[in-house]
């Protein structure tokens, strides 16, 4: 007979983990991406969280946490990316830090390999990061790396600065979801009907159907958000040249 163990007490205000689910293509007009947060308290070690036919990405937001997937360890650190591949296991543990991880995710046909993407190295990365007029976009997952439709990075405004030049595309839909900093937000398919326009600020998002404009304004603080798209797989500077330039006054890719 095997050794009878004990049980044990679990208080109400004890750590613990969740999950949070903000949008889904069920609650939005977008065909493919689920975006969540999960939130985790204290010393915690989680089952295993899968996604079926689904590949997913997670964004280190706030504090630091271990995911073990595929048999390997990733110490997640604020900023840092991981890809997580179609419908893989995976889990979180964490000795005592509060942290909030984003996940962003869609169907997906093919497994690739996980990737982790450490924001120690990419912020230094000039192949990874593009530089615009009073911001800088950093490709933390991109098209080297294998997916079926997920690529992400984050863009970085300073204070008083626009996007430009407006753009949208005919093959993705994105999210944005604002990390640190106030700013603004528009959303149309025509400017001449234009009603999509808010304040945003740190823990919003904002969902980006196919053919939208998408302009982001920053206040007198940086601006810095998550964008993560699901669909063809490229970023808009590197197919078009005249969004690096500014040169148009407006773009579709």
């Amino acid at each position: 007979m095997s050794e009878i163990k004990s049980g044990h007490f679990i208080a109400a205000e004890a750590d613990g983990f969740r999950y949070i689910e903000k949008s889904s293509p069920g609650t939005t007009h977008l065909q493919w991406l689920t975006y969540g947060v999960y939130e985790i308290d204290g010393t915690v070690a989680t089952a295993a969280i899968a996604h079926p036919g689904e590949e997913a990405l997670l964004f280190c937001w706030e504090g630091q946490t271990r995911v073990t997937l595929a048999g390997a360890t990733y110490d997640l650190s604020p900023y840092d990316v991981l890809y997580i591949p179609r419908s893989e296991a995976y889990c979180f543990s964490s000795d005592g830090d509060r942290c909030r991880v984003v996940v962003c995710r869609a169907p997906a046909e093919n497994s690739h390999p996980p990737y982790y993407a450490a924001w120690s190295d990419v912020r230094h990365d000039e192949r990874r990061i593009r530089r615009l007029k009073g911001k800088d976009v950093f490709l933390m997952f991109d098209v080297s790396e294998g997916a079926d439709k997920l690529m992400a990075g984050y863009t970085f405004f300073q204070p008083f600065q626009r996007s430009w030049p407006p753009h949208n595309h005919t093959d993705q839909e994105e999210i944005y979801i604002f990390l640190n900093g106030r700013g603004a937000m528009e959303v149309y398919a025509e400017e001449e009907t234009k009603s999509f326009v808010y304040s945003v600020e740190a823990g919003n998002a904002v969902t980006i159907p196919i053919l939208n404009y998408h302009p982001v304004f920053s206040q007198e603080d940086p601006l810095e958000f998550i964008w993560c798209i699901a669909g063809a797989r490229y970023w808009v500077g590197d197919k078009n040249e005249d969004f690096m330039t500014g040169k148009v006054s407006e773009l579709t890719t």
